[in-house]
């Protein structure tokens, strides 16, 4: 893994890749949405409301993937002192932040027509709330220190905190009576129909390669920033050694 901490290797990879995971994306959206949202067929109790489903689950599963990574990458600077998966930590925050906003909204798109209200003190829906405060404390903690350093360890420590959260959003329809159903997908069994997974595949596919595509290019922007600002404090160096 420690060799992924050079970013001309990290870039060399992640360049490679970009073409395929952009294409995907693209692809993947072309399809999933005119089927998840046209032509799929509705639900024998929620009828088209069911709809919702193809943003809201890819967007859930998102939100807590998005997590875990950035949790890992974030223990792999405060252990390793690894400098890409911090930066990697960084640049997922945003788009783990936009997943759950979306995953929260439509939910309770979602909820109004099902539970007769927008918003209920649900396990699920406010241990996701919380998730989605952890990705906001984890941006600000970043900018709310002079030092970058300290910003960075500050953000680490809190992504890992979090991250004890996440399980909890999982499972809490096992553990608690609550209003939210529990999954109907898993790695072993499924209760919807192929012409239902069809859908929900091809936009968990476009959410991914979405996230996958962006990464690539918040990181790629971020060491080209880091390069320009090593640049102009080499030339500030080198003023005071000019004009002597």
């Amino acid at each position: 893994m420690h060799r992924f901490a050079n970013p001309t290797q990290f870039m060399r990879i992640a360049n490679a890749i970009y073409p395929w995971v952009a294409g995907v994306a693209i692809l993947c959206f072309l399809f999933g949405l005119p089927i998840a949202l046209i032509t799929s067929p509705a639900d024998y109790q929620q009828g088209n409301t069911v709809r919702i489903l193809y943003l809201h689950v890819p967007a859930a599963v998102l939100a807590e993937m998005i997590y875990y990574a950035m949790a890992a990458g974030s223990a792999a600077y405060l252990i390793w002192r690894h400098p890409m998966a911090n930066l990697v930590a960084k640049a997922s925050a945003p788009m783990g932040a936009m997943f759950t906003a979306l995953c929260l909204i439509c939910g309770m798109l979602w909820g109004e027509p099902m539970w007769g209200t927008f918003w209920v003190w649900d396990a699920r829906l406010t241990s996701t709330l919380i998730m989605f405060f952890f990705y906001l404390g984890y941006l600000a903690l970043g900018d709310a220190f002079e030092d970058p350093e300290r910003g960075d360890r500050a953000s680490a420590i809190l992504a890992l905190v979090g991250v004890v959260n996440v399980p909890i959003i999982k499972f809490s329809v096992n553990w608690w009576n609550t209003l939210h159903q529990p999954a109907s997908l898993s790695l072993t069994k499924s209760n919807m129909s192929g012409d239902m997974l069809l859908p929900l595949f091809l936009m968990m596919g476009a959410y991914a390669a979405f996230y996958v595509t962006v990464l690539i290019i918040r990181v790629r922007s971020e060491l080209l920033a880091a390069k320009i600002r090593n640049a102009r404090m080499s030339q500030i160096a080198a003023m005071p050694q000019m004009a002597e």
